[in-house]
């Protein structure tokens, strides 16, 4: 008790020190002291020539270098200025070391984290990599290094100083190539499994019947595209592993579920929220259908909302290129990491969506009674390895942690609480003692890295190919265009082949009945090559369909996204340039409503003000603008209707979130209108389709006219579905003052969930973003220098910087920047030239 009034007095005590700040002239001098210096000249120890870095008004460098070596130690110099505190906060989320930072608060995230061990896996990924990527890593290391050694606290940023006040003794580390390839774990994460799926499954499997659990959660819809239609292998493998007998062990399933809510509160604000929509568009147009000749390629990658931009803009350019110094690109890079992750070079332009395909497995496992460390394989124990982990934790002891593997992967249940006095509801037998570890590709060493850079320099499709094949995690649909007119598309990364059942829920691991028996070989995996339809699409869709013989994944975006995308294509109006790239790319059609208004508009009449209402969706074009007053009204209709349809039927854990799989459920319900979803069950009448949308049709009308007034023409979507950014970390401190200093918004937003402008919203926390289109990007690969591009906040990570918010309007507008490549345009467009000299 005197350890928590300590921690509220430290904590009153910050609050008033960051009013003070802001009050004060001390505050403004604390606030521009880390802004960088972008022009002039700075002398470094470690650079072999001199480097040019020119920014624009937006801040977005082009960095030009004789050797590769001051390429990117110019690259982590770069970072480092505008993002240190983010790069500093990400490779603690990645090393499982927020403790450190921030204090016990973080003490669950770590074990966590520590138990999955990202930086044990990145370690032994650097001791495997090759030389060239080993090189490129420690120069950016070095660059990093040469601006810690002149900066530290608040000089960094200005998060150190608020910091400072709770954390007196937190000093920043040098950075090291591992810090690099940690982060690349965290996206792994974020894209790369269905572990909340499967964990969903199971749990529902206790209340709901087989047929009933299908109703709520549909495979992929036939009428929706593919993308690669047709796809199928010449030599034949095996089929896709059976499904039926993966429902085995619901009950286990039913507490991990529970376990997971426990700890999704804590790690929740730094690794994402579930179901927030997290995904992507993407798409090139050969020559033959656009106004240039020559392909355009567009990209926008879905993720979490955040503060700064997950993306920073930079050009990177070799000069003169050549075998020694091979790299002359641009586009979107991580802060932290060397190189871009799309973009385009002088050859080649290529884009990311993620393909969400099955990566990880539970497995149960029987653990001997005489001895906690040693569990079954095949009717004989085994010893379990042991790893002991040590937590840092501001203000505190350290925490010891010993982590468990089996032959599968980390013993995630020691982690997950709630596991203590579990009995078997489910009639299945389970042994008297187990527990839960985690199969996941990304818990092997990858060489997702050094695909990346050579993604930067491939120069046709056959050098792309050889980049994508070591691709490993996430998984992600890549495509391609070329300066010659040619268009391609192929599925990278390791995706598990099953002896038994479909990964969708946890299985028995004491036997090799349901054991991975390899990996999908790179080239049985979908691709194709200057498609006949003269395009390729994707979003988060069903990559093949069922003609192909492995098994990716039964947990695919449900295509409406991709439907509207290739409607947009195939329709357009006559040959399709960069403008109307840009239309496909702000379109807010919601397809769902374009089914279930129809049905509202043949409800009987009801009152004035309900006929009023139903009057304005008539005439609604079913685009959610921000502006529009039946975008509001319909969203706010789809919210109620969850919850009246669901809610009564579903823990509160599993409520609908409004996302693809809500748009199918209730497509397919729609059809059905005596289903007995549509009854409720805390009523005696039986209820049926047309019943349930009269109520949430008037509930509807309550909440609006209670959030925008009773005037329908001051309704609007924009200001119900508005863009907070949050700093991923102070900025969800709870102390509002801090909070303020980082976190700007709401900004009025279009769009919505599984619309091709994917801002996304939890209809359990209505209507704010907690997904969005992080970036957009057009590249005209007829004129490279006409391509086009933004991404969400801004270049810059400090506070109170002109380009903290900058991109924001602009992004939320649908519009972009120029995507500047020729030097002689990147030093017409230059605002500031830096100098970086031996």
């Amino acid at each position: 008790m005197k350890r928590k009034w300590v921690r509220i007095l430290v904590w009153a005590l910050s609050i008033l020190a960051v009013i003070a700040l802001l009050l004060g002239g001390l505050g403004i001098y604390t606030v521009r002291r880390s802004f960088p210096q972008v022009s002039g000249e700075i002398r470094l120890a470690g650079l072999e020539k001199p480097v040019d870095v020119y920014r624009d008004a937006y801040g977005i460098p082009h960095i030009y270098a004789a050797t590769s070596h001051d390429l990117f130690f110019a690259q982590g110099y770069v970072h480092a200025q505008d993002r240190f505190w983010q790069m500093d906060a990400w490779r603690h989320i990645g090393a499982g070391r927020m403790a450190e930072m921030f204090g016990d608060g973080q003490l669950d995230t770590d074990r966590f984290l520590r138990t999955l061990g990202w930086a044990r896996v990145a370690q032994k990924e650097l001791e495997t990599l090759d030389p060239t990527t080993k090189a490129y890593l420690q120069a950016y290391a070095d660059g990093v290094n040469a601006y810690l050694a002149d900066h530290q606290g608040s000089q960094l940023s200005l998060e150190y100083a608020v910091l400072g006040l709770i954390n007196s003794d937190y000093r920043p580390e040098p950075w090291e190539p591992l810090n690099t390839l940690t982060w690349a774990k965290v996206m792994a994460w974020d894209l790369g499994g269905n572990l909340r799926n499967e964990i969903q499954r199971a749990r529902l499997l206790k209340t709901l019947t087989l047929e009933q659990l299908a109703e709520i959660d549909p495979v992929y819809p036939d009428d929706h595209p593919y993308i690669v239609p047709g796809f199928k292998l010449s030599n034949q493998v095996s089929p896709a592993a059976d499904q039926a007998s993966a429902y085995a062990l619901p009950a286990i399933a039913s507490t991990l579920a529970q376990a997971q809510a426990n700890l999704d509160g804590g790690y929740r604000g730094v690794l994402g929220q579930p179901d927030s929509g997290l995904g992507s568009n993407n798409w090139v147009i050969g020559g033959k259908l656009t106004s240039t000749g020559k392909p355009l390629l567009a990209d926008d990658m879905h993720l979490g909302i955040q503060m700064p931009s997950i993306w920073y803009q930079v050009g990177l350019h070799c000069q003169p290129k050549g075998e020694a110094c091979p790299v002359d690109v641009t586009g979107y890079s991580f802060a932290g990491a060397p190189g871009v992750v799309v973009g385009h070079n002088d050859r080649i332009a290529w884009g990311f969506t993620n393909v969400g395909p099955d990566v990880q497995d539970l497995f149960i496992e029987k653990i001997n009674p005489q001895n906690p460390n040693q569990y079954e394989v095949n009717g004989q124990w085994q010893d379990m390895e042991l790893v002991k982990e040590t937590i840092q934790v501001a203000g505190a002891e350290p925490v010891e942690l010993t982590v468990r593997y089996t032959r599968h992967g980390p013993v995630i249940s020691d982690t997950y609480s709630g596991l203590e006095g579990f009995k078997d509801e489910s009639g299945v037998t389970l042994p008297d003692e187990f527990v839960v570890a985690l199969a996941w590709t990304a818990l092997e060493p990858s060489r997702t890295f050094q695909s990346l850079l050579l993604l930067n320099q491939a120069g046709n499709w056959d050098e792309f190919l050889e980049a994508a094949a070591l691709f490993d995690v996430p998984s992600q649909n890549l495509i391609y265009a070329d300066v010659d007119g040619n268009i391609g598309y192929h599925t990278p990364g390791r995706i598990p082949m099953r002896a038994k059942g479909d990964g969708s829920l946890p299985v028995p691991g004491w036997n090799d009945e349901y054991a991975w028996t390899g990996y999908i070989p790179f080239d049985e995996l979908p691709n194709t090559y200057n498609p006949p339809q003269g395009y390729i699409a994707t979003a988060n869709n069903a990559v093949a369909g069922p003609e192909y013989a492995h098994l990716i994944t039964t947990d695919f975006d449900l295509g409406f996204r991709a439907e509207r995308i290739v409607e947009m294509i195939e329709t357009a109006p006559g040959p399709i340039d960069a403008a109307y790239i840009q239309t496909i790319h702000g379109d807010n059609k919601n397809l769902s409503a374009e089914f279930m208004v129809p049905l509202l508009l043949d409800l009987p009449a009801g009152d004035a003000r309900q006929e009023r209402a139903r009057q304005l969706l008539a005439n609604w074009d079913y685009q959610s603008h921000m502006d529009s007053a039946p975008a509001a009204l319909y969203e706010v209709f789809w919210r109620n209707l969850l919850a009246v349809t669901f809610h009564d039927d579903l823990p509160e854990r599993y409520w609908p979130t409004g996302n693809s799989r809500w748009f199918e459920t209730v497509r397919q319900l729609a059809d059905k209108p005596d289903s007995s979803w549509w009854d409720r069950s805390d009523t005696s009448e039986v209820e049926n389709r047309d019943q349930m949308l009269a109520l949430a049709f008037s509930q509807a009308l309550d909440e609006i006219e209670k959030l925008q007034g009773s005037n329908p023409e001051s309704w609007n979507w924009g200001d119900l579905h508005g863009a907070e950014f949050e700093n991923q970390t102070l900025g969800q401190s709870g102390i509002a003052p801090i909070e303020a200093l980082f976190n700007r918004g709401p900004y009025r937003s279009s769009g919505g969930s599984s619309l091709v402008n994917a801002t996304g919203w939890n209809p359990l926390d209505p209507y704010h973003l907690v997904s969005v289109p992080s970036q957009r990007m057009i590249v005209d690969l007829s004129n490279l220098s006409a391509s086009l591009a933004l991404h969400t906040t801004g270049q810059s990570g400090h506070a109170y910087h002109p380009n903290y918010t900058s991109m924001i309007d602009p992004w939320r507008l649908i519009e972009y920047t120029p995507m500047l490549w020729g030097r002689e345009q990147v030093e017409q467009n230059a605002t500031d030239a830096l100098l970086l000299t031996p």
